[in-house]
């Protein structure tokens, strides 16, 4: 099961100049699109006085949602070679935008596609592509009784403990590889008195 995803570590910046016009671009990692949102909004305040603001993104660990904008460029001739950076690195939860100082010469199509694309690139070269792991919740409820059976399944699988509550009925939030997750969830179903979350009704 592939259970790992590329992005970047970090926020990075890359430029490309071309007949007086200035591309600065910016790779910049994100978890979600009011995030995306967000950081498009302090770019355009940013750089008010550039001609435009293209960018695009890739968002969700198996890159399931993606999105690309020209600002205002012939269509196809910004945030599509934008894009493309991406998905040739194949990274996902990254945004680049891509800012345009005109210099006052046209490139024409080719020329901005070339220029927008070498920007982007230049940006994750200044980068570090990193390997993450895709981690999936598993929440379990259980009798103070079967303890000793829970925490035996936890220590020896290694799951990430994000909440804990031992009362009189316990409860346990748990994230676990996702290739580990078929595995963890079948011992714990084995286990009389633990109910794993979505099958409380």
């Amino acid at each position: 099961m592939e259970d790992t995803y590329l992005t970047l570590s970090t926020t990075s910046e890359g430029l490309y100049k071309e007949k007086g016009s200035k591309f600065l671009a910016f790779a910049i990692p994100v978890s979600s699109v009011s995030e995306i949102k967000s950081i498009l909004e302090e770019k355009r305040k940013e750089f008010y006085d550039a001609r435009h603001v293209c960018y695009a993104y890739i968002i969700g660990t198996e890159r399931q949602e993606s999105r690309s904008n020209d600002d205002g460029e012939p269509s196809g001739t910004a945030g599509k070679p934008i894009l493309g950076s991406l998905l040739s690195k194949q990274l996902t939860n990254v945004l680049i935008v891509v800012v345009r100082y005109f210099g006052g010469t046209k490139l024409g199509t080719s020329g901005l596609i070339n220029a927008y694309k070498e920007a982007s690139f230049d940006a994750i070269a200044n980068n570090d592509i990193v390997e993450r792991k895709i981690e999936v919740p598993i929440e379990i409820y259980f009798d103070y009784i079967c303890m000793n059976d829970v925490m035996r399944i936890i220590k020896d699988m290694g799951p990430t403990i994000l909440q804990q509550d031992f009362d009189n009925q316990c409860h346990i939030l748990l994230t676990i590889r996702k290739r580990d997750y078929p595995l963890i969830y079948s011992k714990f179903r084995d286990i009389d008195g633990v109910t794993i979350k979505d099958e409380k009704q």
